[in-house]
């Protein structure tokens, strides 16, 4: 059983900068995936990066922008967004795999706005 806590969510102009924080409850040295995701109002929720041993991937809108990291020895996982635009407001998911099950976040509001 891994249970997420997403952090670091909060209001932000257009251009600022926030950096997410997902905490994991177990060890996450021997986890391959880790993931942020999003879902805005209306929308269905929709991938944004992605962190394995083999390195990183983002979707194409927050690419460039955005950068997932990971500090095994703190069992957590960031995600720096930068150069925040409107669109990106959403509530902000943090998803795993371990021993072939899904786990995900409670989530974390992240509203852009002036």
């Amino acid at each position: 059983q891994v249970q997420l806590v997403e952090s670091g969510g909060g209001l932000v102009q257009p251009g600022g900068s926030l950096r997410l924080s997902c905490a994991a409850s177990v060890s996450i040295s021997n986890i391959n995936f880790m993931g942020w995701y999003r879902q805005a109002p209306g929308n269905q929720r929709e991938f944004v990066a992605y962190i394995t041993g083999s390195g990183t991937n983002y979707a194409d809108s927050v690419k460039g922008r955005f950068t997932i990291s990971r500090n095994n020895a703190q069992k957590t996982v960031y995600l720096q967004m930068n150069s925040l635009k409107p669109e990106d407001t959403a509530v902000y998911y943090c998803r795993t795999n371990d021993g072939g099950r899904d786990y995900w976040g409670q989530g974390t509001q992240v509203t852009v706005s002036s």
